[in-house]
């Protein structure tokens, strides 16, 4: 029976874990749905459309964990975006429910290898650390029993009359050139701004903000702010990586601005496909970046304009 603290064991596990995030992934790409735009706002949804938050430390959730609980949320049909670990449920005088299943969510942290400290240590080097994610059980507050009342109130849906001022305050307040004009919307990495056509131009004047937010989220990328890669060319993988970037980051800031999210180029979800089959990593990476791409964004906001979320958080 191979020790607990096997490595060989525990970097299975780890590779186990990234493939089970990313088959599920595929999977429903492949189906035509998008995991980062759930059916909010229609009868499928029954959880109001905002960031899923842990309802003990009031933290909201980032990165992979977000499409993790929207997609448990729609198929579960839990009536909210609340969530606790086993220990926080009994914590709080509660408990999970007998028989409930939970939902694994994910932490992702860094550790050095013993041989890797040393090889290190033995030749002058900075040591290499090597990603790892661990897994935690959550459960909604929907699969609990004798919570305080307190925990199953949602955060207040944003006031529908502000999103325009707020996703005009964003775009004052982040730094980034923004043209209104022309024919296509489009981020120009080299000489860094951003250009989106006038909103008469949209169909639905809403559709003219989330164009500007998936915009924004390439923005952040540039070498003053976030440093992505930006070098990929149309067509290539490096390309369908940032657009998997911007798409996902879009549908946060939506959901912190009070939007409903849709994907701004359904047409790449070959190319997207291609990327995560390859990497099985990539979706994870995807939606961190995302998530430090919308945190950036919504950090420029005047202080006076309120964004119902709390800080982001990986842990559960």
């Amino acid at each position: 029976m191979p020790c607990r603290n096997d490595p060989v064991r525990a970097l299975a596990d780890r590779s186990n874990l990234y493939d089970d995030i990313t088959n599920k992934i595929i999977a429903e790409l492949e189906a035509g749905r998008f995991p980062w735009v759930q059916p909010w706002g229609t009868a499928a949804a029954k959880a109001p459309f905002s960031m899923p938050r842990n309802a003990s430390t009031g933290r909201a959730y980032s990165g992979i964990n977000v499409l993790i609980l929207w997609g448990a949320v729609v198929e579960q049909g839990f009536p909210t975006q609340s969530w606790l670990t086993f220990r926080q449920a009994i914590l709080l005088g509660g408990n999970v429910r007998k028989g409930e299943r939970g939902t694994t969510v994910v932490y992702a942290d860094r550790f050095v290898p013993d041989d890797e400290k040393k090889r290190a240590s033995e030749n002058g080097e900075d040591a290499r650390a090597i990603p790892f994610l661990k897994r935690f059980t959550v459960f909604n507050v929907q699969q609990c029993e004798n919570l305080p009342d307190e925990t199953a109130i949602q955060p207040p849906l944003p006031d529908q009359s502000l999103i325009e001022p707020r996703v005009k305050a964003l775009i004052d307040a982040a730094g980034v050139e923004f043209r209104i004009g022309g024919g296509r919307a489009c981020y120009m990495p080299i000489p860094d701004y951003v250009q989106v056509p006038p909103p008469q131009a949209f169909f639905d004047p809403i559709n003219w903000h989330r164009t500007a937010l998936h915009e924004l989220g390439h923005a952040t990328g540039h070498t003053t702010r976030l440093a992505r890669d930006l070098s990929g060319s149309f067509g290539t993988k490096k390309y369908a990586f940032e657009e998997l970037v911007a798409e996902i980051s879009a549908a946060f800031a939506c959901a912190a601005l009070g939007i409903y999210p849709t994907v701004r180029h359904a047409d790449y979800i070959g190319s997207w496909l291609e990327v995560l089959r390859e990497d099985n990593r990539a979706i994870v990476r995807a939606a961190s970046q995302a998530s430090k791409a919308t945190d950036w964004l919504l950090s420029h906001l005047p202080e006076d304009v309120d964004i119902p979320i709390s800080a982001y958080a990986e842990l559960p």
